[in-house]
């Protein structure tokens, strides 16, 4: 389902700022190798997530699923000198690619990356964080979520992406393994009386948390 009209996704990625020589570099790669280049995270998204650090102030930032590492270079980009991101990946075919664009970057010093299954890897990480940038197995997607949260500082902000599953979510009929998993997650983000959140339309659907104050 095209929930929203690509014609309107094409403006809006006109629209933004381009991605420069590095990040295009990655792009390229990941549509070039790898067999799904689609969950790569988009142009917008990443400018996002990377005016999401600016405004914040946020220092430590933490990605579940690195993939071929555009999110995590785009989010280093952002952070200041003293700034870390630490990012959790399985993957080796993944992690070819993005360790080649990591060692290029001149952000390669703000970034840790993990290697190994992400809940175990979660479990073993110190908080806090102020970001926690969430695109991995999405039958996992609600212990991520947990585990993130006891880590996240007092005003810091949880993003998860492709909740709205190409516009699955709504279909009631469907039960496929995936799309039932992201409709329990958004469920159990929404009845969470320990944060407030939002899903915004944009890519494949980005959903904010945040904890309620006071």
């Amino acid at each position: 389902m095209d929930f929203i009209d690509p014609r309107i996704d094409r403006y809006a990625a006109e629209h933004t700022t381009p991605p420069d020589e590095l990040l295009a570099g990655v792009a390229a790669a990941t549509q070039k190798l790898m067999p799904i280049p689609r969950m790569m995270s988009g142009l917008v998204e990443a400018r996002l997530l990377e005016a999401l650090i600016v405004i914040s102030g946020a220092t430590r930032v933490l990605e579940v699923g690195t993939f071929t590492g555009f999110g995590a270079l785009a989010m280093a980009a952002a952070l200041p000198e003293d700034g870390e991101l630490v990012t959790l990946e399985r993957k080796e075919e993944n992690l070819a690619v993005a360790r080649e664009y990591i060692e290029r970057s001149p952000h390669a010093s703000k970034i840790k990356l993990v290697v190994g299954d992400a809940r175990e890897e979660l479990e073993k990480l110190e908080g806090p964080f102020d970001i926690v940038f969430i695109d991995a197995w999405k039958k996992d997607y609600v212990t991520y979520y947990e585990r993130s949260l006891a880590m996240l500082s007092e005003r810091g902000l949880i993003v998860a992406d492709n909740v709205l599953w190409s516009g699955r979510v709504i279909d009631d009929s469907s039960e496929e393994g995936e799309t039932l998993a992201v409709r329990t997650f958004n469920d159990h983000i929404q009845a969470d009386p320990r944060v407030h959140n939002v899903i915004l339309s944009v890519g494949d659907g980005l959903l904010l948390a945040w904890r309620r104050l006071g």
